[in-house]
């Protein structure tokens, strides 16, 4: 058997790649692994797991699959519905639970799902914890005890789960949002409904789009992956400020009141300088990955913030975050973390927050971006035959030494090999759009070629 979990989960072709018996298996791998004993404190040693998902079709048939996984391995389930990823770790954290299973395919389309697994305290798994977990899936079924009688685990729903993950998510904002406007765009996917009423309730006037999942439109059109109904509506509806989940709502983008995109480098650097102001943002760091834009980098110098960077993955962010015990990182896709309020990646969370700081502040998301001065960046996907070749070619050593020179303090250059495929990513950036594409494209040349 190949490796099961990639950078987020395992994720596949529903019903043909991700099958309900891998995910059963995976279950009761998943169980033993991580609820080997029960935590502390719970009656009678019973063992408890969540288990959540988006709004895809094919979620139904693998929480099926899922629970019946958790149960035959004596584990009790809680579950959750349609809920944000962030908000299942969140309910992890709260209830005790040994381990949750989220049902999710996050910004992939409609056909894919995913599995993502959260260990006590709703973090996520260790690569170790992974490893275990594919070897239980490898091992027979008949060298399984089996629980019998009484200790088969038992499922209930948890019909007041979300709310109380809304109620967190309100106690975390710092300013209410009364008098501003806000669209947010639900990706027709797990945010559907709980996005516009969290931010209502959080004061402001909410009108929705992408809030009306039917299991087959998810990511479909909207969500962060396709910003363009979000930026028409913000023009047309006249709003503040336009918010995107994509589909299990873990990561946000953002949208002025011109309609331009405000990324994730821009609303983490908002944060960041929102929390260092308040005495919040821990040792004055903020973690961010090798792709954050170089303007990003020098926004954070020159308001006093110290950047630690990381691989790119949410999971290496939190890493960091935890530990060095920081208190705020992120991603240029969306992926914001605040540690104080979450172990995960909170779209949600960080959609109230960058509303928070506009409603704190009275100035719009337009000006509190100015201060990333965002570089022309290029990014090329290079097909290669060996993608590890790349760190060991003195012609490609020579071409990224002389492409740095040419372009000194004012822009960089990151060559990195895909963990998944066979390509090496280049990236550039440079003063000028014409410079970034020309030396990217002098790079993947030597690339290819070597």
């Amino acid at each position: 058997m190949g490796r099961l979990f990639g950078t987020d989960g395992i994720r596949g072709l529903a019903n043909a790649d991700l099958t309900p018996e891998l995910a059963l298996s995976v279950a009761v791998a998943a169980a033993e692994v991580l609820a080997a004993q029960a935590a502390p404190g719970r009656s009678a040693g019973r063992r408890l797991a969540l288990v959540g998902n988006d709004s895809r079709a094919s979620g139904e048939m693998l929480e099926a699959a899922v629970i019946a996984g958790l149960t035959s391995a004596g584990v009790d389930v809680l579950r959750c519905g349609v809920i944000p990823t962030p908000g299942l770790a969140y309910l992890t954290a709260e209830s005790g639970a040994d381990l949750s299973v989220m049902l999710s395919a996050s910004h992939n389309p409609m056909p894919d799902n995913g599995i993502k697994i959260f260990a006590r305290g709703g973090h996520k798994l260790t690569d170790e914890v992974e490893q275990a977990i594919e070897a239980g899936v490898s091992q027979p079924p008949s060298e399984r005890v089996r629980p019998v009688g009484r200790d088969v685990g038992r499922v209930l729903d948890d019909a007041l789960g979300a709310a109380r993950y809304r109620e967190h998510l309100l106690s975390a904002v710092p300013t209410r949002l009364d008098g501003l406007t806000v669209v947010v765009d639900c990706a027709n996917g797990a945010a559907s409904s709980h996005a516009p009423r969290v931010y209502a309730d959080a004061g402001a006037t909410v009108h929705a789009i992408g809030e009306a999942p039917d299991g087959l439109n998810i990511n479909d059109g909207f969500g962060s992956t396709h910003l363009g109904p979000l930026q028409q509506a913000v023009l047309d509806l006249g709003a503040d400020l336009g918010i995107a989940h994509d589909g299990d709502a873990d990561r946000c983008l953002a949208v002025d009141a011109t309609g331009q995109v405000v990324d994730g480098d821009a609303i983490l650097a908002i944060c960041a300088i929102g929390l260092h102001e308040s005495g919040h943002l821990a040792q004055d760091t903020v973690v961010a990955t090798v792709m954050s834009n170089l303007g990003f980098q020098k926004a954070m110098a020159a308001a006093n913030i110290s950047v630690l960077t990381t691989a790119v993955g949410d999971r290496y962010v939190l890493d960091a975050l935890r530990a060095h015990k920081l208190s705020l990182g992120g991603e240029q896709s969306g992926h914001v973390i605040f540690t104080e309020h979450a172990t995960t990646g909170d779209g949600m969370l960080t959609g109230l927050m960058l509303a928070s700081r506009m409603a704190a502040t009275g100035k719009s998301v337009a000006e509190l971006a100015s201060v990333v001065t965002r570089l022309p960046q290029v990014l090329l996907n290079v097909p290669v035959n060996d993608r590890t070749a790349v760190a060991h070619s003195d012609a490609v050593a020579a071409a990224v030494i002389a492409a740095e020179g040419e372009l000194g303090d004012s822009g960089r250059v990151l060559l990195r090999p895909s963990g998944t495929e066979h390509l090496v990513r280049v990236m550039v950036e440079a003063p000028t759009q014409e410079q970034a594409d020309e030396v990217a494209q002098r790079l993947a040349a030597v690339v290819s070629a070597s």
